[in-house]
């Protein structure tokens, strides 16, 4: 096989079907890097994926290892579930910053409290995507949304989540890393990091997330270039790149 095609080729872990993403998202680009991580390990026929509720909700049709559909806000209780019954699997649970940070704020906190031999794939792009636009908890102040049409305001709606900082203080947190695909370098480090976090759980280390900044030119209101200039801007000041726990 030559160089090129090497590239080029669709990874084992992915299926042929096309995906429904709106142009300049981050999703199919983190899901080809998920694949290639799978792939590489050699665990495509032994891992199992949560698939969210949101805008990843179809993800059980793209990921070609075995995935699982369930409720908002669950994929770490459903990926525990998972892991502790079949502990020689590979299981990680893909979710958005709605899904992982509003209303599965529980079951992320207490299955990294816990130390669960998972991995988590979190994409933050500061807004809910699938259902219009809304205010998530990764919004940033003054940052427009439906629910929020004049921008965050501290005062009425609080401050942004930094879940990678707030997990870092959980002793159960074993690996933590925040990283973004919006240029190719920040590509081929996001993938060092997601193949980290899976060698972790084959190591049986324990918990481990990758947060992923990623733009959505469609909710924001903004054309690609300028949506670039705002995750390169407000986004990573207020969410540094970066590694924020890694227990040998």
């Amino acid at each position: 096989m030559t160089a090129e095609k090497a590239i080029t080729k669709r990874p084992s872990g992915l299926t042929d079907k096309k995906t429904h993403y709106c142009p300049g998202c981050g999703h199919g680009v983190v899901h080809r890097l998920i694949a290639e991580v799978m792939e590489e390990l050699n665990i495509v026929g032994k891992t199992i994926g949560v698939a969210p509720v949101g805008c990843a909700v179809f993800a059980d049709t793209y990921f070609a290892c075995d995935m699982i559909q369930g409720p908002h806000g669950r994929g770490p209780a459903i990926a525990t579930g998972l892991k502790r019954s079949k502990p020689e699997l590979a299981v990680f649970s893909y979710q958005g910053d709605g899904d992982l940070a509003s209303i599965g704020m529980a079951e992320t906190i207490h299955s990294a409290a816990r130390s669960e031999n998972i991995t988590i794939i979190f994409i933050n792009n500061c807004i809910y995507g699938m259902t219009g636009g809304q205010m998530a908890p990764t919004t940033l102040i003054g940052q427009k949304a439906t629910t929020c049409p004049k921008g965050r305001d501290a005062k009425k709606q609080g401050y942004p989540i930094k879940v990678s900082e707030l997990l870092a203080t959980l002793q159960g947190a074993k690996y933590l890393e925040r990283c973004a695909v919006h240029k190719p370098a920040f590509v081929a480090k996001t993938k060092m990091a997601i193949k980290k976090a899976f060698q972790n759980q084959i190591d049986g280390k324990g918990f481990s997330m990758v947060e992923v900044l990623t733009v959505c030119p469609t909710n924001w209101g903004l054309n690609l270039k300028d949506s670039i200039g705002f995750l390169e801007g407000p986004m990573e000041e207020y969410f540094p790149l970066g590694v924020y726990k890694d227990e040998k």
